[in-house]
């Protein structure tokens, strides 16, 4: 079988089979949406935790970083099964680990080590429902309908951390923090619900690449040159936008505590929200920027401008709160925007055999950067005075602005 025909033959399922393309990406995106409701619960209500567990900044970064430890560990498994067994099967137990997990923490988590373990089973839930869930999708529709699949999935990770942030903040604001974890186990709840009903069952076509190689030999992935490239990206894409997702909240409450008769209405939780429809809006527009020009320009340029705010938004933090809100916006936005041309850009330079495993490695590197972003930030905010003095912000926003730079000079010097 010729390399096209084994393309076509895993890309393009039978008519009829499956449901509407884009009743599946309406569908898969809101379960998207709803599942994360739970990803930036713990950020959004950072202050509030630090407070009440007496959590010092390593501590905290440590409860924010060992989310996507725990989607580390899972994901190569995970995603990679995903050329072997249909995707839907290992996206319905995300969601079930989600509910699961989230229940745990809102009545049972009381502290660091339990709030360590609750935290590190939703990064597993993550790892079952993100990827897969664009696995799956990618299973089910033409090659022709697939880039813009690609664009409004990945980009709705955005409006989940959105949703994520605004909901936990006014939940909480109503009824305690525990309602909020609450409410994100019923979205999981929600997200399987939507998932059963829309991914039909389907078998996998055997491949032989797939069939004879280790499940967790990535070895032929990163072998590919134009995917490494894409997947270094990532890396560094997901270093500075998680590490900066985390902390931007707590970095908006001290400024706003330098400013105690600020707009009531500049509460961050809602700036976050805001920021992350407008990053989502960015994502999709970076991804259509990226099929009209080079793609390797576009990404190159957008991470460019967000490693360029981040080196100044930090310093700052004493500014009137309005502006420190518009400017998490525009961060927000460049840092996200090339969010969906990266994932384009791995996805179709993956040989089609082995797009699950090109993918887990993705999220892999990705997600394990991502952890470490989280961590290094914590560090750096103890160490340069403990988030107390616009020095202290400014240092901790520029060492994430370190990443995107190394990702413009990876891009530059290794994507064709």
């Amino acid at each position: 079988m010729t390399h096209s025909q084994t393309e076509k033959k895993i890309a393009k399922p039978s008519a009829g089979k499956f449901t509407h393309p884009v009743v599946l990406v309406v569908c898969l995106c809101v379960a998207e949406v709803v599942g994360m409701l739970g990803v930036f619960a713990f950020p959004a209500l950072l202050p509030h935790f630090m407070q009440i567990w007496e959590l010092s900044g390593n501590q905290a970064g440590w409860i924010n970083g060992i989310y996507f430890i725990g989607y580390t560990v899972a994901v190569p498994m995970l995603t990679s099964l995903t050329d072997r067994m249909d995707a839907r099967r290992i996206y319905l137990a995300g969601c079930a680990i989600g509910i699961l997990s989230n229940l745990g923490f809102a009545f049972l988590a009381g502290g660091f080590w339990s709030a360590l373990l609750f935290r590190a089973m939703c990064g597993i839930s993550l790892a079952g429902t993100f990827v897969p869930g664009l696995k799956a999708l990618m299973d089910r529709i033409s090659l022709s309908a697939q880039p813009r699949g690609i664009a409004f999935y990945t980009a709705c990770f955005g409006l989940g951390m959105s949703g994520s942030f605004f909901v936990t903040g006014k939940l909480f604001q109503w009824w305690g923090w525990e309602t909020a974890f609450a409410a994100a186990a019923a979205g999981s709840g929600l997200a399987l619900v939507l998932a059963a009903a829309v991914l039909k069952p389907q078998p996998l076509p055997h491949s032989a690449a797939s069939a004879h190689r280790h499940i967790l030999d990535f070895r032929p992935v990163w072998e590919n040159r134009n995917a490494r490239a894409y997947i270094l990206a990532y890396m560094c894409h997901t270093w500075e936008m998680f590490a900066a997702r985390a902390w931007l909240v707590a970095f908006m409450a001290f400024n706003l505590s330098v400013h105690p008769g600020a707009d009531s209405l500049l509460i961050p939780t809602t700036v976050m929200a805001v920021a992350g429809i407008a990053g989502m809006l960015a994502s999709i527009a970076g991804a259509e920027l990226s099929v009209r020009f080079p793609r390797k320009t576009m990404v190159m340029l957008i991470m460019g401008v967000s490693c360029l705010i981040s080196m100044t938004i930090g310093f700052c933090a004493g500014m009137d709160p309005v502006w420190v809100a518009v400017l998490c916006i525009v961060y927000t936005i460049f840092f996200q925007g090339d969010s969906a041309a990266i994932h384009a850009g791995v996805i179709t330079a993956a040989q089609p055999e082995l797009r699950g495993a090109t993918m887990a490695l993705q999220s892999l590197g990705g997600f394990g950067a991502a952890a470490l972003g989280t961590i290094a930030a914590g560090w750096v905010l103890d160490f340069s005075g403990g988030g107390h003095t616009v020095f202290s912000w400014g240092i901790t926003f520029a060492s994430m602005g370190l990443a995107a730079a190394m990702g413009v000079i990876l891009v530059a010097r290794t994507a064709d």
